[in-house]
């Protein structure tokens, strides 16, 4: 039975690292897709380009050390102390410390595999905010962007670097780190559950960033 003063210091840590992770999202901004200008209105279409070389690969690094990712793992570190998974790493500041450690490995592992698997097959899994200011066009494309990527013409395809990367650092993550409880089905379900934050992280984007 967990004392009341580690129930008390358990649920601190998980709050401040949530705390820290709408902070660092709020203060983090996103590029727009095209800079208004007085020849170019607002609402005007944004025709897509590939992005450069040096493009892809800051978006590589910020993907896993910007202030967004660093967002992500102290979210779901806190998250996951709150709800003491896994159990064994314990509700407390040192639990804490271990998930947010485990979440920033799983992101280098993610955006590295992914990275590599774009470059390779000239794939850009990047997220663009929906150029359709209808509500449902809005969840459609947040929803749809974890699994889809564009190639050099633009034309949306399905996303395998970022499927095959996510699920690449779950399964390395129960192989590697986790308890010896777990094993590949968990990676299955932990890379799943990764999709769907990503989805719910661009659909804030869609709807709360300008």
């Amino acid at each position: 039975m967990i004392e009341p003063t580690t129930k008390k210091a358990s649920r601190s840590a998980a709050l401040l690292l949530l705390i820290f992770a709408a902070a660092a999202s709020a203060n983090s901004q996103t590029v727009p897709n095209v800079s208004p200008t007085p020849s170019t209105p607002i609402t005007a279409p944004t025709q897509y380009a590939f992005p450069t070389a040096k493009t892809r690969f800051k978006r590589y690094a910020n993907e896993m050390f910007g202030p967004t990712a660093l967002a992500k793992s102290a979210f779901s570190a806190g998250f996951f102390t709150w709800r003491n998974s896994p159990e064994e790493w314990g509700p407390t500041w040192r639990g804490a410390a271990k998930r947010f450690g485990s979440g920033v490995a799983k992101t280098f592992i993610r955006s590295t595999v992914t990275y590599s698997l774009e470059e390779s097959f000239q794939l850009d899994s990047h997220f663009y905010k929906s150029t359709n200011r209808g509500a449902g066009a809005k969840i459609s494309n947040a929803l749809l962007s974890p699994v889809t990527a564009r190639n050099r013409n633009g034309k949306r395809v399905f996303g395998f670097p970022r499927v095959i990367g996510t699920y690449a650092a779950a399964e390395t993550a129960v192989i590697w780190w986790y308890p010896a409880r777990y094993d590949w089905k968990d990676g299955l379900k932990s890379g799943t559950i990764s999709l769907g934050m990503s989805a719910g992280f661009n659909l804030i984007k869609e709807f709360l960033r300008k």
